[in-house]
């Protein structure tokens, strides 16, 4: 571990601006995102991973929108009838940045497959990218602190990791709950 963080030191500063797109394009093409945020924090460590995963979950979040609006806008309307479409639309523009902020706290929704639906779905990149930024924040600490402690789990950065990572568990599915209620 400490030979790789080593390496990426020698690399300066370009090391996390290479880490963030080429991150993003493997987020978008479903590389679990637990697994590159960990990767993050041990290249990283823990502050700096943990802008890092932000970034890269903002640009995953744009990219996968931007694809998902290219590929399957009018397919994703057809799909839905117009009425539907119309209540989708109406939603967007209300509620679009909370929603995709509110997803990012639901566990066990690909957060990728969720930006090509809001895309497809017609949700303002900026949104896309603002919401994933506010959104993956919890979860981006959780993970990059996991991977900067790898090689001791039973540091505090890592029992408060997986603090954070059960109260957001909690507060994503009461939210997903009380939204489906609605």
């Amino acid at each position: 571990i400490e030979a790789v963080r080593a390496a990426i030191t020698k690399a300066g500063p370009v090391a996390p601006l290479v880490y963030i797109p080429v991150s993003a394009v493997l987020a978008s093409i479903f590389v679990p995102g637990p697994l590159l945020a960990a990767g993050s924090g041990l290249l990283f460590g823990p502050v700096l991973g943990t802008l890092v995963t932000l970034c890269s979950a903002a640009a995953t979040a744009t990219l996968a929108a931007f694809l998902g609006r290219r590929a399957g806008r009018d397919s994703a309307r057809a799909l839905v009838g117009a009425e539907w479409a119309g209540r989708i639309d109406g939603q967007i523009e209300q509620r679009g940045l909370w929603a995709v902020v509110g997803q990012r706290f639901v566990p066990g929704i690909s957060d990728a497959m969720a930006s090509y639906v809001f895309g497809a779905f017609g949700m303002p990149l900026w949104q896309m990218a603002i919401g994933a930024f506010i959104g993956s924040a919890p979860r981006a600490f959780v993970y990059t602190a996991l991977g900067a402690t790898i090689s001791d789990l039973s540091s505090p950065l890592a029992y408060a990791a997986v603090a954070v990572w059960c109260v957001t568990a909690v507060i994503g599915a009461w939210a997903a709950h009380r939204g489906y209620r609605r």
